[in-house]
């Protein structure tokens, strides 16, 4: 009999901290940890706050490394933030929720069948790709009334 294999995940506190709950500073080229720690940014985008660690009250809630709490901070760090934010607000999931079906769909139907690459070189896959997705976007239309009179294409 198979054991479940979730069992065998730890549990994690449900505070977690997260990469919002750090502070960055893209001018200054620094992060401050919510403890109130700061440190420099890299060239590359890393920060990590390893000594600083050690004795924090907040460490159970950061990280689970020995070595202490290590980010990668983007280099579009701000709008990620502001979508994560924006995200948490039930306009956004309601309009979401509207939209994901169809989106799911219309990914569906481009990938069934269709999981391995028809042909040799890139521009003959690209061609391909490009002709199921227009053929995809007609079924569509018709299927939303799309019809020709004799001078114009008109959704009915």
């Amino acid at each position: 009999m198979w054991s479940n294999p979730h069992r065998l995940v730890p549990r994690l506190p449900v505070d977690l901290l997260f990469v919002d709950d750090f502070t960055v500073d893209q001018t200054g080229r620094t992060v401050t940890c919510p403890a109130g720690v700061t440190r420099n940014l890299s060239r590359t985008g890393w920060v990590t706050f390893k000594s600083a660690c050690r004795g924090c009250p907040l460490r159970e809630r950061c990280t689970t490394r020995a070595v202490g709490k290590t980010l990668k901070v983007h280099q579009h760090d701000a709008v990620l933030r502001a979508a994560r934010q924006a995200a948490r607000k039930p306009e956004w999931h309601n309009e979401y929720r509207q939209y994901r079906p169809m989106v799911e769909r219309a990914i569906a139907w481009l990938t069934r069948s269709n999981r391995k690459l028809r042909y040799h070189g890139v521009n003959n896959n690209d061609q391909w790709l490009h002709h199921r997705a227009a053929a995809l976007n007609l079924r569509r239309l018709i299927n939303l009334g799309l019809d020709h009179t004799r001078t114009n294409w008109v959704i009915a």
